[in-house]
């Protein structure tokens, strides 16, 4: 008869014969775990070298909020998001789920990668596509740009964010994508696993990272914050779609 990948063996060994199990045991464990690296190798590169798309990227190229730069101190090649650079109000979710898939597949068709996302100074309305846009491109991604994916350093995140994923983060993200994310509060953490220069960081980023530095307890919401330089922590259109909340705009305007 022949075997299928759910066969197993059993291997009874008397305890009176006084037989070691271990060499069994071990013979065992290594012939799955060969099964399983074996998959995970053939998965490894089933990634296309890229999407076909008639679609024109150009305009979202200039922005350069997503974008490929260096590698981490893991060998994982860094893809660098600006938040500030996204112009939420006027890209489509589609759109950017098309954009981030042939970015991704394009400029890393195989091997693992990273990101390095840079919340500073985003804001809700302007830069913000909402947490359900972001988890619903990712559940979309092909299941070989989610394996490869690595980590996710989160940098400055504010006090709304923080709640939003210490609270609903399990519920709305994929265990898969929960579980990756970083936050770095200063820069100076970030050059714990990134080496100093192999990514770009925009002159607003380092001011307000030097705000923080100042005063650390801005990043609570605890201190004021006379320069609005962090998120208000309000749930209003936490978790919309943008493109509903600014159609509502034109018609009040």
């Amino acid at each position: 008869m022949g075997s299928s990948p759910n066969d197993f063996s059993v291997v009874v060994l008397p305890s009176d014969y006084g037989i070691d199990a271990r060499p069994f045991l071990t013979n065992q464990a290594r012939v799955s775990s060969q099964e399983e690296d074996g998959e995970d190798q053939d998965n490894w590169h089933d990634c296309p070298q890229h999407l076909p798309s008639d679609e024109d990227f150009s305009d979202l190229e200039l922005l350069q909020f997503f974008r490929p730069q260096g590698r981490d101190k893991s060998g994982n090649l860094i893809f660098r998001i600006v938040g500030k650079y996204f112009p939420a109000p006027v890209v489509s979710g589609d759109r950017l789920k098309k954009y981030i898939c042939n970015k991704l597949c394009s400029d890393s068709p195989e091997g693992p990668y990273c990101i390095v996302y840079m919340h500073s100074t985003v804001q809700k309305e302007d830069n913000s596509p909402g947490i359900t846009i972001l988890r619903w491109i990712y559940e979309e991604l092909p299941s070989c740009l989610k394996d490869r994916l690595q980590v996710v350093y989160f940098i400055h995140p504010g006090l709304r964010s923080r709640l939003v994923f210490a609270t609903l983060g399990r519920f709305f993200l994929s265990g898969g994508l929960y579980w990756k994310i970083k936050y770095v509060s200063r820069l100076q953490y970030l050059w714990d696993d990134i080496k100093k220069g192999e990514i770009e960081i925009p002159d607003f980023v380092k001011n307000h990272d030097d705000v923080l530095e100042h005063r650390p307890l801005t990043d609570y919401g605890i201190e004021p914050d006379p320069l609005h330089m962090i998120e208000v922590p309000s749930t209003a259109y936490s978790f919309g779609r943008y493109e509903e909340r600014w159609a509502s705009r034109e018609y009040t305007s």
